[in-house]
């Protein structure tokens, strides 16, 4: 899963880490230099010391002093003085040297002891890989530029101390850019159903062959796990053998399957399973409907129909994410019909690139609310953006 985004990623490090590595070796060129100016500044200028040492002789030589006064004036004085000046003594005959660096030393205090600040100048490189990693696994081009401006903005004027992993660096702000984006509008599913006054009404829509019926019965066993019951419309009455499908499924599930004669009213179907679930107190119907593209102006003309007249609390849109753009402008278009609330991406688990839950929540406003990872009923995820960040990354298992 997500395989070709992490590797189209590692570009992306990798453009920011050599660039931070040219940087510090500029700096590393710099202390270097630094250190040897202070290293000269501290050494003493030529002669300075047989100059310092000339001084007494001078001085003897100007006061003409004679042994027996040298004596005398030897004998007066008490032994802390005679101590003391002849400390004061020796410090004046030879001076005591400062305390230098090394030049080695002194690059270290400059280069591993310091940081550098990130520029825009140095993240045009890595931002421009990052855009291409993006585009090239299926983030739409609006999307991708957005995530590109966070991501800059995290970074520029960042302090990083040299010796510091670049490449979590770039991790870390690239995941702080994607959880942003996917908790956006983020609707706590579970959350919905508890609180929503019942019956709830789910309706489904999406693209024919895209695993719409199935994430239905998947979404009907994730509720009953958690105590409601539920009631199944088979609102699909144009494809042959729809009908069908669901009744296996609601066979499968000990569910209630409403349905019509195929062809006849979709709107009508799910109208009377509305009713059938507040006559029998049932707490959420899940209602088919048929698969269509957004070019068949009728069925798209129905689908708003049906809307109107079920009045649904929730209207789900189901695509493949292995589907790519493709599902993303699906996706949108479907949103500009009829207010979709949120999205399920079936078979996530055949997806390489995963771009597409990233683009389906920004583009269209809603959120994900499942990721479909096999084909058994159990294998639907509630969508949390920080679990689909880690499996992006890398950073847990598929």
């Amino acid at each position: 899963m997500f395989n070709r985004f992490k590797e189209k990623l590692s570009g992306f490090k990798e453009a920011l880490s050599s660039k931070l590595q040219e940087k510090a070796a500029q700096k590393e060129s710099q202390a270097e230099l630094e250190a040897q100016n202070a290293e000269a500044q501290a050494m003493p200028a030529p002669g300075e010391i047989s100059k310092n040492q000339d001084i007494p002789d001078k001085e003897s030589s100007s006061n003409q002093l004679t042994r027996a006064e040298v004596q005398a004036a030897s004998n007066r004085s008490d032994a802390s003085n005679s101590s003391s000046n002849s400390i004061s003594s020796n410090n004046f005959a030879k001076p005591k040297p400062k305390n230098r660096f090394s030049i080695l030393d002194k690059a270290k205090s400059l280069v591993f002891e310091q940081e550098i600040i990130i520029d825009e100048k140095d993240l045009t490189d890595p931002l421009w890989a990052l855009e291409m990693a993006l585009l090239e696994s299926d983030v739409a081009l609006p999307v991708a530029e957005q995530i590109v401006s966070s991501v800059k903005s995290e970074l520029v004027g960042h302090r990083k101390k040299i010796g510091v992993d670049t490449g979590q660096l770039a991790e870390d702000a690239l995941r702080s850019a994607l959880v942003k984006m996917l908790s956006a509008n983020r609707l706590d599913f579970d959350e919905y159903i508890k609180t929503k006054e019942k019956p709830v009404k789910i309706l489904f829509v999406g693209v024919n062959g895209t695993g719409k019926t199935t994430s239905i019965a998947k979404v009907a066993r994730y509720l009953m796990d958690q105590g409601y019951s539920v009631v199944l419309a088979a609102g699909d009455t144009f494809r042959a053998g729809a009908i069908e499908q669901l009744e296996v499924h609601g066979e499968r599930l000990g569910l209630k399957v409403i349905k019509h004669k195929t062809g006849g009213d979709p709107a009508a179907v799910i109208f009377d399973s509305v009713e059938y679930a507040r006559a029998h107190n049932k707490d959420v119907v899940l209602a088919d409907t048929a698969g269509r593209l957004h070019t068949n102006i009728n069925l798209m003309d129905q689908m708003r129909k049906i809307v109107r007249v079920t009045k649904p609390d929730l209207l789900i849109f189901v695509d493949e994410a292995i589907a790519g753009n493709d599902a993303v402008e699906r996706a949108r278009l479907f949103n500009e019909s009829v207010p979709i609330g949120g999205s399920i991406l079936t078979k996530t688990d055949a997806d390489a690139k995963g771009g597409s839950a990233i683009s389906i929540a920004y583009i269209t406003g809603k959120p994900v609310l499942f990721l479909g990872v096999g084909q058994n009923y159990p294998d639907l995820v509630k969508f949390e953006p920080q679990w689909l960040v880690d499996r992006l990354l890398g950073e847990a298992e598929a």
